[in-house]
């Protein structure tokens, strides 16, 4: 009894601590709407909207050789970018352990793919080099952290049977690897569906893939263009698990080359050394102008990085909170247990749409809709977002309803929704919400590329005033705050995981 006794104790105090956390999420949120660039201005958006829905429904299907090229040049960015991304992760994993490593993976993978695409762009042009390297680049870091989690996860005793004098690359080789192959593959595929749609926004730069395409028949008011360009790219989505096979990867690989809108390379050097060396520098620093550049950076501060931080943290911790809720009222329309084996595919495909569709592309149509301010933003991340994790959650309700311990007396409807799945699924989808939480701040600072005053408005403005100095400061201030969150993200999931162990032992 007193064993029984302390296990509820401890039951009930972490699920107070949960709370505790959500309820200060809540709060920060409510706060921040105070202060976020939130307007809803004067617009009569339904005449628009109407335009878009009918163009959603009736797609011009006419040009569809320019749109199977943009499609495959989709693709091509993100197969190549992945196929060298994945391997490069998969080396810096086995290094994780040393500390320069981890640091340089989360300086990788805390800038954002545009604005990797932004750099990228100024040494090399509108190139297959930058689709490529602005993909590649941060999926590196990404593919790091996660192969090292998974290394993490396995079982210790294979390892222990090798010879003391084994170092750590034949323990990775002969025990690590293979125990994690199936894990390994399984985040690859994951993150090519990533990749597709990290490559599809790289038009929003002016990259060829299928956003640059969308963005232009929606500035034109084409919309039954962008529809046709629209359920390509979901339906290129929805049927990843068909067409990626392992043994069509040459083929495939071999093809994106041939697709690519220009030869794979680097063609310029020289500007590279002078681009690292001089243009990203303040020109006060190489005249040792040591006042000049406080003034440059308190001036920096005040007028660009103070604003477009504020409002890149107001916005994302509006958003986080707003994912949440979109979690929870759309992921039981899309599970068995509560939607029903017949009714939940609507609710699923409601989340394919949702996950499939890149921010970028939700923000463009909501600052059509509703006007310049952080709300397309934060309607556009909150639904991309809860959509994202709603499909995980209804997955994990759907495994778990027909398990031995389901009771035939169980309650259904709201009942079922409220006191047994909810309750079950809540510490998971936290968890998963701390993870995302890095995420939304990086798109929510690439908002600024749409007009939003983040701290990519600046940043993008910086690059277009070809002030590469400016453009690297912002850029460096966004890196550390994505390290920031993501530090305090991990120990927020590592409390929502233990809550979830408690509550299901």
């Amino acid at each position: 009894m007193t064993v029984l006794a302390a296990f509820y104790s401890r039951r009930r105090s972490s699920a107070r601590t949960l709370n505790g956390v959500c309820l200060l999420l809540i709060a920060v949120a409510l706060l921040s709407l105070l202060g976020a660039d939130i307007q809803l201005y004067r617009v009569d958006p339904w005449q628009e909207l109407s335009r878009i829905g009918l163009g959603l429904a009736q797609p011009d299907w006419r040009d569809l050789p320019q749109l199977l090229r943009a499609v495959g040049q989709t693709i091509a960015f993100a197969l190549l970018a992945v196929a060298l991304a994945a391997p490069l992760g998969l080396g810096l994993a086995m290094a994780f352990r040393f500390l320069p490593v981890r640091l340089l993976c989360a300086a990788l993978r805390s800038v954002h793919e545009l604005f990797w695409g932004l750099i990228f762009m100024q040494l090399y042009g509108l190139s297959a080099s930058t689709g490529i390297l602005a993909i590649l680049v941060p999926f590196s870091g990404v593919f790091a952290k996660v192969f090292a989690e998974i290394f993490e996860q396995q079982a210790p005793e294979p390892a222990q049977a090798l010879p003391l004098a084994a170092g750590p690359l034949k323990r990775h080789l002969y025990t690590l690897i293979p125990q994690a192959w199936p894990a390994l593959v399984s985040y690859t595929r994951y993150r090519f569906e990533c990749a597709l749609r990290s490559s599809a926004i790289l038009g929003f730069i002016g990259l060829p893939t299928l956003g640059f395409h969308l963005e232009t028949a929606f500035k034109q008011g084409q919309y039954s263009e962008a529809g046709a360009m629209f359920w390509a790219f979901l339906l290129l989505i929805a049927s990843i698990r068909f067409w990626l096979r392992p043994w069509l990867l040459p083929l495939y690989l071999a093809a994106a080359v041939w697709l690519l809108p220009e030869t794979v390379g680097f063609s310029n050097g020289g500007y590279l050394w002078r681009f690292i060396s001089e243009d990203i520098w303040p020109t006060a620093l190489h005249r040792g102008d040591w006042s000049g550049l406080l003034e440059w950076y308190r001036m920096m501060f005040s007028q660009q990085v103070w604003p477009g931080l504020l409002q890149t943290v107001l916005l994302t911790q509006i958003a986080l909170v707003l994912s949440g809720v979109v979690i929870l009222a759309t992921y039981p329309f899309a599970s068995r247990a509560l939607a029903g084996p017949a009714m939940r595919w609507p609710g699923r495909f409601l989340l394919l749409v949702l996950r499939s569709t890149p921010e970028m592309v939700l923000a463009y149509v909501f600052l059509l809709l509703f006007g310049p301010s952080g709300l397309p933003a934060v309607l556009a991340l909150a639904l991309h977002n809860g959509g994202l994790i709603a499909f995980l959650v209804a997955n994990a309700s759907d495994a778990e309803s027909g398990a031995p311990t389901a009771r035939p007396d169980d309650p259904k409807g709201l009942k079922r929704y409220a006191y047994i799945e909810t309750p079950r699924r809540f510490p998971a989808m936290l968890a998963l919400l701390f993870y995302r939480w890095e995420v939304i701040l990086r798109e929510s600072a690439i908002m600024g590329i749409l007009g939003i005053a983040t701290l990519g408005f600046y940043i993008d403005s910086a690059f277009e005033e070809i002030r590469y100095d400016r453009a690297f400061l912002l850029i460096l201030v966004t890196a550390l705050l994505n390290m920031l969150v993501d530090t305090l993200s991990r120990r927020l999931r590592r409390l929502a995981r233990t809550d979830s162990v408690r509550c299901h032992s």
